[in-house]
């Protein structure tokens, strides 16, 4: 069996564990409070794992080959505290640990309190640490007294028992194998499984995985390593973790750095940054308005950017008299729309950027053609020539929206005074009822981007000084000739066809007409 094989064959079946898991707990939370049930567990596991494996090894690499930290009393383990928060950032006495709960969980009365006491003792362990903020507030969302799981104490425990052995029957490997990303390929099926339903389910958290894929491999064309990546809208963290998976974590220098409003989204996402093995002193992600409040002012400018951010929702805009002197904002010497942020966004982001950086950000068609205080940012883009490309994407690509978006890609440091525009509307398949990013359309998309040469139908270099007379006007379909599919038709030999048929038409209705004529006489 190829090493690919087994792993599908591992991934199809940690699938069908977590669909069991959730037959087990439907009907009692609904998808969205599901998915934070189980990766809260799964944390659990994981950080009591990894903590357990990582003591474990330094012991028997010291010649203790037997030695197993799950198995020592909490009195033995406690001197070890103090290092292992310094090391690891976090500290789980044995007795805390998710498999030693585990095995007493069906006969333990108060399993809700008991895992309340080691959630709170995770969290405290980080206190006065550089680790805490990262730890901070992380178990919230796995409420173990909720009446969700059920309306008596009894019935709740029942749930979490379940919960506990669903999550401790996954195959998710040992984390020194590098099969770590079995609790990744976990968070995403959860992630994928509620984003596809309608209303708070996820859609609006979510970007597909080919999606961030490209965006992230556009970020990164022609760098082999970058200071750190960052994402102004972080949602749950998987666009940042895309560039570990393509470059290598251990080629993030600094780590990966993010700003999300959404509280439950916050905790979601410093969560996955543990589950896909990143270090708390390789991330920073803050929770915050970054349009009012923006975090990692005092940081150094990143190399890479990706972004999704909320398509126009509403911000404070002019409204708030600070905003137009905001050093992100007053370089255009206008604001975004109050009902409209999406551009905000790319300011915010441009500023963040290195001069030698990358930013990719998703972006609502109406954003590149729109007049007003929109176009006046455009103009600025243009002008500056800080626009690399602009590339319009296929239709339904995304959860909870079928309309065609684009990317829009900034650079600080071009070359050349023009802007490239890619039309892959029709770069996709069909899937379903949506439409999805194969490997060879992401390839055809990138090669275009490096090429930056004019292809029929495809691609075309703009001088800025055209986009200039267009109005400022972004939108691919203005630079870039759709290739029309419709049938040629040759007009003459389509008229002789018209007079064939009109004559024969001429000849049936005479034989009719000879027809009744007879029946007429007969009768």
């Amino acid at each position: 069996m190829t090493a690919d094989h087994r792993k599908e064959q591992e991934r199809a079946e940690l699938h069908r564990t977590i669909w069991n898991i959730a037959n087990d707990l439907r009907g009692s939370v609904d998808g969205w409070d599901f998915k934070q049930y189980v990766l809260g567990m799964m944390f659990y596991r994981y950080i009591s794992e990894n903590l357990a494996g990582y003591i474990n090894a330094g012991e028997r690499e010291a010649g203790y080959a037997d030695f197993n930290y799950a198995k020592l009393s909490d009195q033995e383990a406690e001197p070890a505290r103090t290092d292992l928060v310094a090391t690891k950032g976090f500290f789980i006495l044995p007795g805390e640990l998710f498999e030693n709960v585990r095995r007493r969980a069906a006969n333990d009365e108060n399993l809700n309190e008991t895992l309340e006491k080691v959630f709170k003792n995770i969290e405290a362990s980080a206190q006065g640490s550089g680790s805490e903020d990262d730890f901070k507030g992380l178990f919230d969302d796995l409420d173990v007294n909720s009446n969700k799981l059920g309306n008596t104490v009894a019935k709740r425990n029942e749930k979490l028992v379940k919960l506990m052995n669903g999550v401790g029957e996954m195959k998710l490997g040992d984390y020194k194998d590098n099969t770590i990303d079995a609790f990744g390929d976990a968070y995403e099926f959860l992630m994928g499984m509620y984003a596809s339903n309608a209303g708070k389910s996820g859609g609006e958290y979510f970007t597909p995985q080919e999606v961030s894929e490209l965006l992230t491999r556009l970020v990164l064309v022609g760098k082999t390593e970058v200071n750190k990546v960052y994402d102004p809208a972080c949602g749950s963290g998987s666009l940042l973790l895309k560039s570990a998976k393509i470059l290598g974590k251990e080629n993030v220098r600094q780590g990966f750095f993010g700003q999300e409003i959404n509280i439950t989204t916050y905790n979601l996402c410093r969560i996955n940054m543990f589950l896909h093995d990143i270090d708390y002193d390789k991330f920073d992600i803050g929770h915050g308005d970054t349009l009012t409040d923006p975090l990692h002012w005092d940081d150094e400018p990143f190399e890479a950017i990706v972004s999704n951010p909320p398509y126009s929702i509403k911000w404070a805009g002019d409204s708030n008299p600070l905003l137009i002197n905001d050093p992100r904002f007053s370089s255009a010497g206008v604001l975004a729309p109050k009902s409209k942020a999406d551009l905000a966004f790319i300011m915010h982001s441009l500023t963040w950027l290195a001069t030698n950086g990358t930013a990719a950000i998703v972006c609502f068609p109406g954003v590149m053609y729109r007049g007003g205080a929109e176009q006046k940012i455009r103009k600025y883009l243009i002008d500056n020539n800080y626009i690399d490309c602009v590339i319009q994407l296929p239709d339904n690509l995304f959860y909870g929206t079928s309309i065609a978006t684009c990317i829009m890609v900034l650079k600080k440091s071009k070359t050349e005074n023009s802007t490239l525009f890619i039309d892959a509307s029709k770069e996709c398949i069909k899937v379903t009822n949506s439409n999805k990013l194969t490997q060879v359309n992401m390839e055809n998309i990138l090669n275009a981007f490096k090429t930056r040469k004019d292809k029929e139908h495809f691609s075309r270099l703009v001088p800025n000084s055209e986009i200039t007379e267009q109005g400022y006007n972004l939108s691919v379909s203005t630079y870039v000739e759709q290739e029309d599919t419709r049938e040629k038709i040759d007009i003459v030999a389509l008229n002789a066809e018209i007079e064939k048929i009109v004559a024969r038409g001429q000849v049936l209705r005479e034989e009719i007409d000879k027809i009744i004529a007879v029946i007429e006489v007969e009768h």
